[in-house]
């Protein structure tokens, strides 16, 4: 692999994700297809139960950063399900890892998942859960993959509040490149306060934590900044839009729950 740029170094040294910074940047990079999912999968495990030869969930994985990281770093078994990527390309990531003994890769649609009710001991989202998880119903049927006290983990983009008059002119701007950050499907993005609102009020499950990652939009812009410069990036750089609202929509969230029926 290439030496990075000094400067992509240091916007990617991160002493708050210490588990993170074991893994090879050049990877991390190369696999992104949005926020770091490295960092924000540590971020969530800080507030779940995870524990050695449990059987999870990493529903919409990618290109499987999050379930090598499950993996290694809590020695649980990884079902790793993603719709965009196909599991014959995956398997060839987890065994360059040495973990396909481990992980196994998926290709499903969240609609249509093939697996057991009960089956697995817990269940992770990093980024994707958002996109099929706003429906009032989604929830009542996903619950029952994970076991009666399982917990169920999601990290997703954030709005600190709602908007209080359309999109704001700054977070929809056009920038040089003719391309704006707001598009449709970003009307899946909630507080936090509405993703525990949505799951609590169900009675199915019991959320314990459902907060703000702090200073999200500094994490994040510095993410987008990096893979600019690495030359990595797969969508246009929405650094511009994070600098100019400063935290004050932006942001990153995360919801845990257990399930009680």
């Amino acid at each position: 692999m290439s030496d990075l740029d000094p400067r992509v170094t240091k916007l990617m040294d991160r002493p708050e994700y210490p588990r993170s910074a074991k893994y090879d940047k050049q990877w991390q990079l190369e696999s992104q297809m949005g926020p770091n999912a490295l960092w924000l999968t540590e971020w969530l495990c800080e507030k779940m139960d995870l524990r050695p030869g449990m059987r999870v969930l990493d529903m919409g994985c990618g290109k499987g950063l999050s379930s090598v990281f499950l993996a290694r770093e809590f020695d649980v078994q990884v079902f790793a399900n993603d719709l965009w990527i196909p599991a014959t390309e995956n398997l060839e990531r987890f065994r360059e890892h040495g973990v396909d003994d481990q992980v196994f890769p998926m290709h499903a649609e969240a609609r249509s998942l093939p697996y057991a009710e009960g089956f697995f001991d817990a269940i992770v989202s990093v980024d994707s859960y958002q996109y099929y998880g706003t429906d009032d119903l989604y929830l009542i049927g996903f619950r029952k993959l994970v076991k009666v006290g399982g917990e169920i983990g999601i990290v997703y983009p954030a709005l600190v509040k709602d908007f209080e008059d359309g999109v704001p002119e700054h977070i929809n701007a056009k920038p040089g490149f003719g391309g704006g950050f707001w598009a449709d499907d970003c009307w899946c993005f909630h507080t936090p306060e509405w993703w525990h609102h949505l799951w609590q009020r169900t009675g199915l499950v019991d959320v314990h934590t459902s907060d703000h990652l702090p200073e999200a939009w500094k994490m994040w812009r510095d993410w987008e900044v990096a893979t600019e410069m690495a030359g990595t990036n797969i969508f246009p750089s929405e650094a511009h839009v994070l600098e100019a609202d400063a935290g004050r929509y932006l942001s990153l969230g995360r919801t845990i729950a257990r399930r009680l029926r």
